[in-house]
């Protein structure tokens, strides 16, 4: 499903954006707290609100479904806090998963979790031998595959992730810990399959410079010309942490900036806080994972 939608015109012409319908992998955060640090986000010390949590998360579920797109649950696991950050438990193409194998042994039994469910709802999973956190380090821009490594995932998982979906892989380089997962850094704009970088539609990405190093940046700029660059201080609010259908972009509401640069280029941000699971070094993105296809 898909719902052509044109941006309000202004003295120059704004492009037209489409919503497409969009397939999700939400967990609620119920056992959401800060018990031990993995990311510079999180702080034990700092007290958490679970309450306050589930009612953030339970926000941006609902805006899911208003918008017309399709979520499902996996059940919370006791003991994983992190769980909420379905993000980080798998990348999804065409009917297979690829299911994750997390650095940190705080989150290592959520992986058999992720792959149960995968396997239950009939995708092709596939189990990895390297380390990688899903898509927090991989995303889908039209049919190539932008991979993270730095702090997470390993450069091998970049190989792997090519040889089990067929696809051209580009490796990008963090370097500011606060950008730990390469969903913390860019924003896939525009996420439908086989819209080229380049050709007639162009699939496009907002990012933040200055989380990348510089071959990494070259790269950015050579393949994205018309990318949104976005501010430090958005940045560091998450503001690049979102999920979009193509025209409605969901954005933390302190990213003003980034909001301004949305409407300009006539996306419709919508504004959700999730400033208590930001305390866990996680937002909007990192709690959604992408289902494409299935078998």
């Amino acid at each position: 499903m898909s719902v052509e939608t044109t941006a309000s015109t202004s003295e120059t012409a704004t492009p037209v954006r489409t919503a497409h319908h969009r397939h999700y992998l939400m967990c609620a955060p119920s056992h959401f707290t800060v018990n031990y640090s993995i990311n510079p986000w999180m702080e034990p010390s700092k007290p958490t609100d679970t309450a306050r949590a589930v009612e953030q998360w339970q926000k941006l579920h609902d805006l899911y479904v208003e918008l017309g797109h399709e979520v499902e649950l996996i059940e919370p696991l006791a003991g994983f806090p992190d769980m909420v950050y379905t993000a980080n438990g798998g990348f999804l193409i065409d009917g297979r998963a690829y299911a994750p194998k997390f650095r940190f042994v705080e989150r290592q039994g959520e992986a058999p979790a992720f792959a149960d469910w995968f396997r239950a709802a009939g995708y092709d999973t596939v189990i990895p031998e390297e380390v990688n956190e899903g898509e927090g380090d991989f995303l889908l821009v039209g049919d190539v595959i932008l991979a993270g490594t730095g702090f997470r995932s390993t450069g091998d998982s970049h190989r792997e992730v090519g040889e089990v979906f067929g696809r051209e892989v580009v490796s990008l380089t963090l370097v500011d810990p606060r950008f730990y997962h390469l969903d913390t850094a860019i924003a896939v704009l525009d996420p439908v399959q086989g819209i080229e970088n380049g050709g007639p539609e162009r699939a496009n990405i907002a990012y933040l410079p200055g989380a990348f190093d510089d071959a990494s940046r070259a790269i950015l700029e050579e393949r994205f010309p018309e990318a949104i660059l976005v501010s430090d201080e958005d940045g560091s609010v998450f503001g690049l942490n979102s999920a979009s259908d193509g025209y409605n972009v969901i954005i933390s509401p302190r990213a003003t900036g980034f909001e301004k640069q949305l409407r300009e280029r006539g996306y419709n941000p919508i504004m959700i806080d999730l400033s208590e699971l930001l305390l866990g070094g996680g937002g909007i993105k990192c709690c959604t994972l992408e289902l494409r296809g299935r078998s």
